[in-house]
């Protein structure tokens, strides 16, 4: 994040006297032609996932997070409490800062004397502010000294970078500090854009690397291509490659958005390089070792988290102050930096009191679940997931063991880190995932597509992948699709839904002789990504999803008919991602949390009726998406089981029968991303997460 209250004035006035240095790539986000350009250097040489390749993956020895970041204080503000839960889980993190976060050079709040501007003082006193939240988050005094040194990361790049320990918690920041308008007029925007675009970096006050370092786009692939295959992390947190289209008007100001999108300037091609460079890096190392590299991704939206409901309750906005009130700092405290003791605009109370509550949210790009779980026909647990940007497949030794065997990969890449998993009536498994199927910049094709790959048979072979286009025509607007959601129904169709960039539902459906229809817009309200479906007791397909003032819904008026906008009334606004599943009277059981809240309430409704009846949740407390499952239970009633994870981060489920009911809190283990609840064949109950070691485990409650 770039812009601090204390100069939104003077900021936005600067930033505005440089935009027509980039107003083409302003109109798409993040690329364009600037400003009509004309390139003169080749594009450098595309290194990327083969969709074909199904080599083995390597072994893990240990785990870690690495984070690639913009400014300093992204992760602060976009990639918490995540981050701070994996960290306390005793993995070591790797925290990289691309650019210098310069800005105008200013570090001033009100009462203070104002001096000249001071980019180099302003970048090291961002740093400060780091390496003082970084030690609170380690459980250290905020200005606990660090381990300063130089990183050499070939092509004649050096980086600072700063570590530090507490027992089994390791933090080490990587500054590369490009500076955010370099020679000419560059930015990161045009660097992803134009071959022959260049950057330089900036030598912040105090900092024990004093080299200049020049970054070309093939420098800055290749850069941090070499940070990731040197600390070779098992979790990866990125920023938003794709940001949504915002539409700015007298509700909804422009503020900080690049463009026409929700989105810093910056924030959008850090993230494209990084994705660029993860599948660089993975075609590179698996065509060296023999196996891809172990990891697991998951991308943060930014100034996204201004322009929906605030979806974290007060208990966990909390957890995230802390750390960005250590990074703000204050100008009294003596911090043994004469540059500075932090970024002051973020010092105090001043994130909580702004109105663009960056700091109330923490939304994924790529919602779904981390792993698909099901079970094959021995009944093993099966789950379907995102390894190494490929699809993979990991199966239970035997039956209620909980031990996985070494994923199966699928390939398909480079793969948003989410898949849907359905069976059809056949029995034969469909996987659908979002593909980056150009990723390439310097003027050349960035495209996405949805992808699905099919088992020739039940329990078979699966075939080969197979595009199912986008529902955009437009490349650009291709890149704001949502992830795939899926359902098959009784009557041999399988329908297939994803968010469009408008912020709506599009549908395509294969018929029951594996024939897909055509991409069909089914219209409605404004929706957030992360489609909810389920089939009623009539085999009703209903798709739900989060919108500024209630949860939209689209039905079917009967098993055979094309599914439409059905809006319902009496259910709140929301401020998180529901679950549905079916009640056992017959009822489908929806359950979100309200704007800010800390327990979720289960709404409850027979389709076509507008009775709706609520229950809240009232010892669940916790943030985050929610899942909802119906376990059959033998001999006795059927219930639905919520899943989510307390304030705390671990996951828990509840009994949502009552109102009253006291979750189970699953054993000291992390979950990366979101994970998914079933019921095996054994008739257990079993939550399904992604480790931080990039391998699934399975926690069944009624053995805890």
């Amino acid at each position: 994040m770039n812009t601090s209250q204390r100069m939104v004035i003077s900021r936005r006035t600067a930033l505005a006297a440089l935009a027509a240095t980039s107003v083409a790539v302003a109109a798409g986000c993040s690329d364009g032609s600037g400003g009509g350009h004309k390139p003169k250097a080749s594009p450098s040489p595309i290194r990327a996932v083969d969709p074909h390749a199904t080599q083995s993956f390597n072994s893990v020895k240990n785990p870690l997070l690495l984070q690639f970041m913009a400014h300093p204080d992204d992760d602060l503000f976009f990639m918490n409490p995540d981050a701070l839960h994996i960290v306390q889980s005793g993995v070591p993190v790797v925290s990289v800062y691309v650019t210098a976060g310069e800005a105008v050079g200013q570090n001033w709040i009100e009462g203070m004397p104002k001096g000249k501007p001071d980019k180099a003082a302003y970048s090291s006193a961002r740093h400060q502010g780091l390496r003082q939240a970084y030690a609170e988050m380690l459980g250290l005094d905020k200005f606990t000294g660090w381990k300063k040194s130089v990183l050499d990361l070939g092509n004649g790049v050096q980086a600072e970078t700063n570590e530090l320990a507490n027992g089994n918690r390791r933090a080490q920041l990587v500054f590369l500090n490009i500076a955010m308008l370099s020679a000419h007029d560059m930015r990161l925007p045009l660097l992803w854009e134009r071959p022959d675009g260049e950057m330089q970096s900036m030598v912040a006050t105090g900092s024990p690397c004093t080299t200049v370092s020049k970054y070309s786009h093939g420098t800055l692939v290749d850069t941090l291509a070499t940070i990731m295959d040197r600390f070779k992390p098992t979790v990866i947190h990125t920023m938003d490659p794709d940001p949504d289209y915002q539409v700015h008007d007298a509700t909804h100001p422009k503020d900080n958005d690049y463009g026409a999108c929700s989105d810093h300037r910056d924030h959008t091609p850090t993230a494209l390089f990084t994705w660029k460079a993860m599948s660089q890096w993975v075609a590179d190392a698996t065509k060296r070792d023999g196996h891809p590299p172990r990891f697991v991704t998951t991308s943060f939206r930014g100034y996204y988290n201004q322009r929906w409901p605030h979806n974290l309750p007060p208990e966990v906005v909390e957890q995230k102050h802390r750390l960005v009130e250590a990074y703000g700092g204050d100008p009294k405290w003596e911090c043994g930096n004469p540059a500075g003791c932090g970024d002051y605009g973020q010092g105090g109370d001043r994130p909580i009191k702004n109105r663009k509550g960056w700091i109330r949210s923490t939304h994924y790009r790529y919602e779904g679940a981390t792993t698909a779980p099901d079970t094959d026909k021995s009944g093993r647990l099966e789950a379907y997931g995102v390894l190494g940007t490929q699809a993979v497949r990991w199966q239970e030794t035997s039956a209620g063991s909980g031990r996985w065997g070494e994923p199966q990969n699928l390939g398909g890449g480079p793969l948003a880190p989410a898949l849907a998993s359905v069976k059809d009536t056949a029995g034969r498994r469909l996987l659908f995932a979002l593909r980056f199927s150009a990723l390439a910049g310097q003027g050349r094709p960035d495209t996405r597509e949805i992808v699905v790959l099919e088992q020739g048979s039940p329990d078979g072979a699966f075939k080969d992948w197979k595009p199912l286009g986008n529902p955009e025509h437009k490349a650009d607007r291709g890149r704001r699709v949502g992830m795939p959601a899926a359902i098959a129904t009784p009557d041999g169709r399988v329908h297939l839904f994803v968010r469009n960039a408008g912020k709506g539902v599009s549908s395509r459906v294969r018929e029951a002789d594996g024939k897909w229809g055509k991409w069909q817009s089914l219209h409605g309200q404004e929706i957030q990504d992360g489609l909810t479906v389920a089939l009623d007791q009539d085999k009703r397909v209903h798709v739900f999803g989060t919108g500024r003032d209630t949860v939209h819904h689209w039905s079917q008026d009967a098993p055979d008919k094309p599914v439409r906008a059905m809006p319902l009334k009496g259910l709140p606004q929301p401020g998180g991602l529901p679950g549905a599943t079916l009640d056992p009277d017959g009822r489908l059981a929806v359950v979100y949390r309200t704007p800010e809240a800390v327990q979720p309430t289960v709404h409850r409704f027979k389709p076509g009726s507008e009775d709706v009846a609520s229950t809240e949740l009232k010892e669940f407390a916790g943030y985050g998406p929610l899942d909802a499952h119906t376990l059959p239970a033998r001999g006795g009633n059927d219930t639905v089981i919520v899943l989510g994870r307390a304030v705390d981060g671990k996951l828990q489920v509840v009994d949502a029968a009552s109102g009253d009911a006291s979750p189970t809190t699953a054993p000291d283990q992390v979950a990366v991303g979101t994970a998914a609840v079933l019921t095996d064949a054994g008739h257990q109950l079993c939550v399904v997460a992604m480790g931080t070691d990039a391998s699934p485990w399975v926690w069944r409650p009624q053995n805890s």
